[in-house]
């Protein structure tokens, strides 16, 4: 198994995922172009792309997933609740692209479920994405961290995950009370220190890679996330237990290099 992020933050997130010569989006909030720019860059061919998955309607989600489709000619994949909300935002997809699913599917070779996280959008998901022999947990847009991804996140062998903000940065920072408030609360973000506190009970022997997502370019860095989840994990026994742990984050505006899983 092989992914990587080709943008990430508030300014646009996909992430690519696949095995051999097969591969997945999961959303497109970026431009086509820039996708497939992206792509080039990690030299993923983008014949190889078999679908699109939107995990919540945000436009940083999915504002190039109608483009990219129609370009490429390939699904885009949503739950019930999601299409309603992006359909017209899409634009002309037809009836064969578009792809009604619950929470289970099965894409590019890989078993791909869905689960419930907690933001402020109509639904929300998480995604657990098995392959052959190894396992891809996703979690990103979510204030805290629910029993639904503490059950289908442990254990992973490599994460992409949230770490949106520092917590005292965000609070003395210039975003205004609402906003501060809606970052920080059960339907935001998740801080540094949320994340890293979560790890401690997902991580395991088997794990190789964690890629901190999604970061604040107003209320965090990539020092002060990667230190910050470095220095919780250090003595905790999840660590321990993975010695050859992996802990990187994820570009804003161009692609992390391709991660191998072996």
């Amino acid at each position: 198994m092989y992914f990587a992020t080709l943008a990430s933050g508030s300014s646009g997130n996909a992430i690519c995922v696949g095995e051999e010569n097969r591969s997945l989006l999961v959303d497109c909030g970026i431009a086509a172009k820039r996708v497939l720019t992206n792509l080039e860059m990690i030299d993923i061919a983008a014949p190889q792309l078999e679908g699109i998955i939107i995990t919540h309607e945000h436009s940083d989600h999915v504002k190039g997933a109608g483009v990219l489709a129609r370009k490429l000619k390939i699904p885009v994949y949503a739950t019930a609740g999601i299409w309603q909300e992006i359909e017209m935002v899409l634009g002309d997809i037809n009836s064969e692209q578009k792809r009604i699913i619950d929470r289970d599917i099965y894409l590019a070779g890989m078993d791909v479920k869905l689960f419930p996280t907690s933001h402020d959008s109509r639904e929300s998901y998480g995604l657990k994405i098995t392959g052959k022999t190894h396992t891809l947990g996703i979690a990103t847009d979510s204030g805290i961290v629910t029993e639904e991804m503490h059950r289908n996140l442990r254990g992973c062998d490599a994460y992409v995950v949230e770490a949106n903000h520092d917590l005292e940065t965000l609070w003395h920072g210039r975003y205004p009370y609402y906003l501060k408030k809606r970052v920080s609360g059960n339907a935001g973000h998740l801080s540094n220190v949320q994340l890293a506190e979560a790890l401690t009970e997902w991580l395991d022997e088997n794990t190789q890679k964690v890629v901190l997502a999604h970061l604040s370019e107003e209320n965090n860095t990539p020092q002060m996330a990667l230190s910050t989840v470095v220095e919780m994990l250090r003595d905790s026994q999840a660590k321990k237990k993975c010695a050859n742990l992996k802990i990187r984050v994820a570009p804003r505006h161009y692609p992390h290099q391709l991660i191998t899983l072996g």
